[in-house]
């Protein structure tokens, strides 16, 4: 009976790790940040423009997307900030979207920790605010979007200009709802660190660094002067709705909108592709 069961813990354990492992060749797959080359071929598929800039900002290197080779400033900007993991073009179907593109100069970028050149050089959420608005000086921040979806979205909120809205998408900024998940303890254990790819670990650092960086930040959030609008999905298990409904009670219903998609999970940004770029250009056309 013992050599039964001893031999069951050996291949329920071999079957769980062979799931592991295939679990973060897919997230691999899916969340890696694309190459230049890549990019370009990808809006060439759609016959679309794409213009990739590198900037130089607190020392760290930038790659910004954009979807126009030279900015219409007769039109406002939308400005992508993606979370964790991610990458610019986590925003792909909206940059490629021909009907944003007739409203809005449309803007995405690598977050620092997150581009090629930088991997795991995670920093905290109001360095990330600055090196944000760096790279926006020269846009028309009273005619300027900010989208933060998820980590992008303390650092949207973090960034205190004058903007024509922040629109947050499942925003993380609430540290009380912060959750924890076991999978970190894969990059807590140096034994097993080393099975996973290095843009898990720069989001397991952030993960990490995330709730106490929120601590002091979160009491600061009703500073913003701007006026927000939250999408959140009411089923969201990675950042819970609770995020959005904290923020609400910290703004009037002047200043502050929440948007609740019924059984949404946190993928919103695919998932409800069309609802978001309903709510976009709602913005655009006020």
């Amino acid at each position: 009976m013992l050599r039964f069961f001893k031999k069951t813990a050996k291949i329920v354990g071999a079957i769980i790790l062979v799931l592991m492992t295939v679990c973060l060749i897919l997230i691999h797959v899916f969340f890696k940040p694309k190459s230049d080359a890549d990019i370009y071929e990808i809006f060439q598929e759609f016959d679309a423009i794409v213009q990739i800039d590198t900037k130089y900002i607190q020392n760290k290197k930038i790659r910004i997307i954009s979807t126009q080779k030279e900015l219409d400033t007769t039109l406002p900007n939308i400005v992508f900030v993606h979370g964790s993991p991610g990458s610019a073009m986590d925003f792909k179907r909206y940059l490629l979207d021909k009907d944003l593109n007739k409203r809005a100069n449309l803007i995405s970028f690598d977050r620092v920790g997150y581009n090629k050149d930088n991997i795991c050089d995670i920093q905290t959420i109001s360095t990330e605010a600055q090196i944000l608005n760096s790279l926006i000086s020269e846009l028309d921040i009273p005619h300027t979007i900010l989208v933060g979806y998820s980590y992008g979205g303390p650092v949207a909120l973090a960034s205190k200009k004058q903007y024509k809205k922040i629109v947050l998408c499942a925003p993380a900024i609430y540290s009380e709802v912060e959750p924890m998940f076991w999978f970190l303890n894969l990059y807590r254990w140096k034994v097993t660190r080393w099975l996973i790819p290095e843009f898990l670990k720069a989001a397991s650092k952030e993960k990490l660094q995330h709730k106490e960086d929120l601590k002091t930040l979160e009491k600061k959030w009703v500073e913003n002067s701007s006026n927000i609008l939250s999408i959140h999905g009411d089923t969201d298990r990675i950042v819970p709705y609770e995020n959005s409904l904290f923020l609400e009670e910290q703004f009037s219903r002047d200043q502050f909108e929440l948007i609740t998609l019924e059984k949404a999970s946190h993928d919103l940004i695919w998932s409800r592709f069309d609802q978001i770029k309903k709510e976009l250009i709602k913005v655009l056309d006020d």
